[in-house]
Formats: C-alpha cells, structure tokens, sequence
C-alpha cells in the first residue's frame, strides 16, 4: 500500500471511491422510515470533481490517496482556510477498512492543519468513523436533518432580504469569521456557481444563506437568530409544494433552525455529527457538507 499526495487524475476514481462508500454508509444507517437512499447522481459527481479540483490547487498538502496495485482505494481531502484545518472528504474501499488506511490517510491530511487553531468535518454515524476522529481528538456533536414538504399557508413575509452576488464576498468572509472563525475565502466562488444566494445586510443583523434548488439552505451564517430565520424562511419560499426537500447539518446550538422546521410542518431525524476542535459549534449557522 502506497499513501501519496493526489492527483488531478486520481479525482474520477476518487469520485467513485466516494460515492459507493458514503452510498453504503447511508443504506446501512438510514432510519427506516426515511426514503431508501440513492447513490450519487451524475451532476453531484461532476460538482464533487468540481470541488476537489479547487482543493487539490489551493491545498495540495491536504488531499492524500491510498493506492493498492496502482488502484486508488482511499482518500482524504482537506483545506486550509485562514486558521481553520477543514476536513472535506474522506472515505476507503469497503472491502479494505479496518486495516489503518484511514488512520494513515488521516493522518497525512491532518498534518496539513498542523499549524491551525481550529478544526473542523462532518461526520456520518459510522461507528468506526466517529471512534477515528474521536481518537483524533475531536468533540462530537449530534447533528439532526429535517425533511419534508413545506406548508405554504404558514410562511411569513420576509423584509430586506435580497439577492446576493460575488460583489458580497467580502460581507460573507466577515460573517464566516463572525460565526465559525474563519473565511470560506475562494470556497465562495464554488458556492455562487452552484447555489442561489441571499443576503440580509440590516442594522439589524446581517447573514447570508445559499440556497439548493429544493429551497433548501445549505449553508447560512447570521449574527443575529432573527436574521437566520427571515433567511431560512426566505429560502423555504421558493420550495416547490410537489418536491420534498432536506436541511442537513442543525447542531442544538441551532434551536431556531428547529423551530422554523416545526412551524413549515417539516420532520426532525437524527443525522451524524459536527466534530469539531479548538472551537465551540457555530452559530446562528447552519454549515455545508464538505466546505463546512
């Protein structure tokens, strides 16, 4: 077995890679009564690729590939942002786990952070998963997920909340820092190609929210709770009645986001964990699943 930086011809075996493990992850946890879970779809695998490119330019001493026989059989894919060491991706053959390759892919990529003060990932319920980062020295915090179609008679009129463009950047950046202590700094130019983008820039409070074509927030940070919930309901508005949708990622520490789920007549599950170091979960923030 090899462990060696990755490549930008390793990103569609390490797509795959991904895809099949958290798919397998998902099929073996998934709560009963949650729809049956589906593999990756083609756009989600291009927009994975897309975002481990960034990664592999902007941090090539976090992104490590485990490989057998010339076969890429794991990966771990980690940033830098400011102070911040950020695990975005990390997963080994089925077949092959239990055998330290992800310890040592871990490993490699957490000397990466070695200098940062704060870590962060988000975790599936993967026992052995969470006992590694765990060991790592992570704390673990629940996460839950709602789901659900959302009750159009119930949403509120929302003032000042617009729509937002790469010319906000620099507000985002600081709202990052506000609420998780570091900028998404160039993270953000994946996030506009992808997502819709609000913003609430108030005297009030300012926060920011991209925005999934479900409606769904995938991520948000705010400095006020007030300012969270007008962006989460503004993003609820352009839910369709016909197509359910899910918000990942609520900590406890994000009561409010719970509430506007129980309001909009949406269904609370348990759903992995934040596991954090060096910091306290974040909020008002709801944060996304491999850029966190």
């Amino acid at each position: 077995m090899l462990i060696r930086p990755a490549r930008e011809d390793d990103l569609e075996a390490m797509e795959r890679l991904t895809a099949l493990s958290f798919h397998l992850v998902d099929q073996r946890l998934m709560p009963r009564e949650l729809p049956v879970p589906e593999q990756r779809t083609a756009a989600a695998g291009a927009n994975w690729i897309r975002r481990t490119r960034h990664t592999l330019r902007t941090d090539p001493g976090g992104c490590w590939v485990a490989e057998v026989d010339s076969e890429v059989v794991g990966c771990a894919i980690s940033r830098v942002r400011e102070l911040m060491w950020i695990l975005s991706s990390f997963a080994v053959s089925p077949e092959l786990q239990g055998r330290g390759i992800g310890a040592q892919l871990l490993a490699a990529s957490m000397q990466h952070g070695e200098h940062c003060l704060r870590g962060m990932l988000a975790a599936s319920a993967d026992p052995a998963a969470v006992r590694r980062y765990r060991l790592a020295g992570f704390t673990l915090h629940p996460q839950m997920q709602v789901r659900g179609t959302v009750e159009r008679s119930v949403l509120p009129v929302v003032d000042r909340v617009r729509e937002g463009s790469a010319g906000d950047v620099d507000l985002l950046d600081s709202l990052d820092r506000r609420t998780r202590g570091a900028a998404h700094l160039s993270d953000h130019e994946l996030l506009l190609a992808q997502y819709r983008l609000l913003v609430a820039d108030r005297p009030s409070g300012q926060g920011y929210a991209y925005v999934d074509a479900t409606g769904a927030p995938v991520l948000l940070a705010a400095t006020t709770r007030r300012t969270a919930v007008d962006l989460a309901w503004e993003a609820l508005a352009a839910s369709s009645p016909e197509v359910p949708l899910e918000i990942a990622h609520l900590t406890d520490v994000n009561a409010w986001a719970l509430d506007v789920a129980v309001a909009a007549r949406l269904s609370i599950h348990q759903g992995g964990y934040l596991c954090l170091r060096g910091m306290k979960p974040p909020a008002p923030y709801i944060h996304h699943g491999s850029l966190l």
